[in-house]
Parts: structure tokens; C-alpha cells; sequence
């Protein structure tokens, strides 16, 4: 499973009982192939992963990949399996393999401080995944990976790479070292506001939350970067640092994502609890702000 190139992660449509359903976003996925991107990780932050059930997740992995296994053929699916807990993330690690996944992405055990060696530990319990793993470095919502569970994760076989989601570049050089050895270990930013520096060091790809929205700027961000374009490389990224303002003149998080999608004709806006859909004036201020970026967004008729 390579980690280059741009993989989106992808929102999760929910139905009325809050479930996940594929039905509750029956033009997303392929407005997203439409527009060119070829590899997504299911149930990642933008994904509201860790808050859907492990019982409920299960249907729609397997419907969620065998719909991009239509619409890419040669696509990749990675399936975000990070949890509280070493047990319960190997039980979504078995239920995103029988989905018929690429990889998992597998983050630090969330919720408690977890020192050095419970994270190796919790790294090494992976080996019995029947599908690649890719550590996830998410320090906003785990525990971060340090010098020494960094080297000591890198030599383990089943970990194939990193989505490395800290935005401190003196972490990602750490990761990008590890190909001194491993040259085939895969290197995988997701930093909105930094990914052509990522790039620029020697990171192979992008997972850009904003590429949900905006899935051609990400992808020409990374065509020009590889083209040697530097000027299209850098107004790909300051378009990119504009479209996250969303965040803020709006709220931060997955609901605006969603709303934005909603408003495209493409996905429910509905979000896992607490989680809250927009409200009126939040509508308003959404509407205004993209009102700005038109020729950028994913579009309903893709």
C-alpha cells in the first residue's frame, strides 16, 4: 500500500438513526473519483472514526470499498482503526480487512498518557492485522510518538508508513529518516498549512482534510510539486491556507466540511453526537465564504 500521491479522508454519511450509511451520501463518493482522486481512508478524523460503534461500522466499510473498488479499480482504501484500546482497535482492524481494505491506519491509544513502551506494545499487537499498517502520528487527539517508539515502530514489518497529522516538521524529518533503512517505508503529511514544505523535504504524499472540498487544489499542489512548477506549487498552497479559513470564520471541524458537502447536493449533513450541525447564522457565514472559492469546489454534477 503506497501512502503517495493524495488520499482523502473521507467524511462518513450517517442516516437518521445516526448510523453509517452510504446511502446517506449517494453522489460523494464519486464526485470525489470524478474529480481524480484514487486512494480515501475511511473513518479518520474528517471520518468521525473513533465515534462510530465498532458493531456499526462493519456494513459500511464493506459497502464503502466495494464502491470505490467500482469507481477506481486501481484505487486504494486505507480504514482508520484507531481506539481507547489495543482489543478493540484489532477488532476494527479485522472487520476493515474482511471489507476488503488496502490498509489500516492505526493510531497511539487514545485517552490515557500512554509512555514509550505501551505505544511499541500496542504497535507490535498489529502484526496480527491481515493487512498493512500505516502508524498514524495524530498528537492533537493521542499520545505523540517519540524518538525512541518512532525507531522501534519503523522496524517493524507490518508497518508499512506514516500519516504524520503532528505539523511539526522536526517529527516529520524524523519519519522521513527512517527510509535511510526502510526506503520503501511510506511518508504521508497531513498538515494543511504545511504540505508542500512536507513535500519539499521528501514526504511521498498528502491526506488533506480540505480535499474533501477542494480535491483538485490538493491534487495540483502535488502535480506541480513533482512538476518542478514552484510557482503553481505555492499558489496551490496559499489557495489551500484560504480554503481552511473555513475553520475559522465558520467553526472548526468536520460539521463545516459536511455542510459544505451538504450544500453541494452530495452528503447528509448529519454528524455523530455531541457533534452539532450548523446552525442559521453559521449557514449564512458558510455560504458567504464559499461563495469566494466556486471554480475550487467539488461539484454535485461530477
Amino acid at each position: 500500500m503506497s501512502v503517495s500521491g493524495v488520499i482523502v479522508p473521507a467524511v462518513t454519511p450517517i442516516d437518521e438513526s445516526g448510523r453509517p450509511d452510504l446511502a446517506a451520501g449517494p453522489r460523494y463518493f464519486g464526485a470525489l473519483a470524478a474529480a481524480g482522486i484514487t486512494k480515501i481512508m475511511l473513518l479518520g478524523t474528517n471520518g468521525e472514526g473513533p465515534m462510530h460503534q465498532t458493531a456499526e461500522i462493519g456494513a459500511f466499510l464493506g459497502d464503502a470499498v466495494g464502491l470505490w473498488r467500482t469507481l477506481v479499480p486501481d484505487g486504494a482504501v486505507v480504514v482508520n482503526v484507531s481506539a481507547a484500546g489495543t482489543r478493540e482497535s484489532l477488532r476494527r482492524a479485522e472487520l476493515a480487512a474482511e471489507a476488503g481494505c488496502d490498509a489500516v491506519a492505526l493510531s497511539p491509544p487514545c485517552y490515557f498518557h500512554h509512555d514509550e513502551r505501551d505505544i511499541i506494545e500496542h504497535y507490535r499487537a498489529g502484526r496480527t492485522a491481515a493487512v498493512p499498517v500505516i502508524a498514524y502520528n495524530i498528537p492533537r487527539y493521542a499520545p505523540p510518538f517519540s524518538a525512541g517508539s518512532i525507531a522501534a515502530v519503523a522496524d517493524m514489518e507490518h508497518v508499512v508508513g506514516v500519516k504524520d497529522s503532528s505539523g511539526d516538521m522536526d517529527i516529520l524529518r524524523q519519519w522521513l529518516d527512517v527510509k535511510r533503512h526502510r526506503p520503501h517505508f511510506g511518508v504521508n503529511q497531513g498538515a494543511e498549512g504545511k504540505m508542500l514544505g512536507a513535500l519539499a523535504e521528501g514526504a511521498d504524499g498528502l491526506t488533506p482534510g480540505i480535499a474533501n472540498i477542494a480535491p483538485r487544489v490538493a491534487l495540483e499542489l502535488v502535480a506541480a510539486h513533482h512538476a518542478g512548477d514552484q510557482e503553481r506549487a505555492v499558489q496551490a498552497q496559499e489557495r489551500i491556507i484560504r480554503l481552511i479559513g473555513i475553520h475559522q470564520r465558520v467553526r472548526p471541524g468536520v460539521p463545516v466540511i459536511k455542510a459544505t458537502l451538504a450544500l453541494r447536493g452530495l452528503c447528509r449533513a448529519a454528524v455523530a453526537p455531541p457533534l452539532r450541525t450548523l446552525d442559521g447564522a453559521e449557514l449564512a457565514a458558510l455560504r458567504e465564504f464559499l461563495a469566494g472559492f466556486e471554480p475550487e469546489l467539488i461539484g454535485a454534477a461530477e
